[in-house]
């Protein structure tokens, strides 16, 4: 920076017309300085747009991806067999515990259990194709 601004001084020398030399070169130096924060904040501002247009072009495509994955999800599930979708849409969309499925099922916690988890392993590898 001070580099910079002893170049513009020797660049701006011409522009002094007499009268107090400080004064003349202070004036000088301090407009050189609120142009480079000047500058400073346009970049920064700039630098901050482009910010956002990232995040926006970012936040678009997750939210295409979700999007994605919610119809990819929706299809597997209805591709399963029906006591499995039912355990797995109980699970996640109505937010049951297991206990209630199983009292709702009308058998054991473990038999309820064992069903779910085998087939939340079917719909993974299903999502992974």
């Amino acid at each position: 920076l001070l580099s910079e601004l002893f170049v513009k001084l020797v660049e701006r020398i011409e522009t002094y017309k007499g009268g107090s030399f400080d004064g003349w070169i202070f004036r000088v130096a301090s407009n050189i300085f609120y142009d480079y924060l000047r500058k400073k904040q346009r970049d920064q501002k700039l630098i901050e747009k482009q910010k956002e247009q990232v995040v926006e072009s970012v936040g678009y495509n997750v939210r295409h991806n979700e999007s994605d994955r919610t119809d990819k999800l929706q299809v597997q599930l209805n591709r399963m067999d029906e006591e499995t979708r039912e355990l797995i849409m109980m699970r996640f969309y109505s937010e049951l515990s297991f206990k209630e499925m199983a009292e709702m099922r009308g058998e054991p916690i473990g038999t309820t259990l064992t069903k779910f988890h085998r087939g939340l392993k079917k719909l993974t590898v299903m999502m992974e194709k």
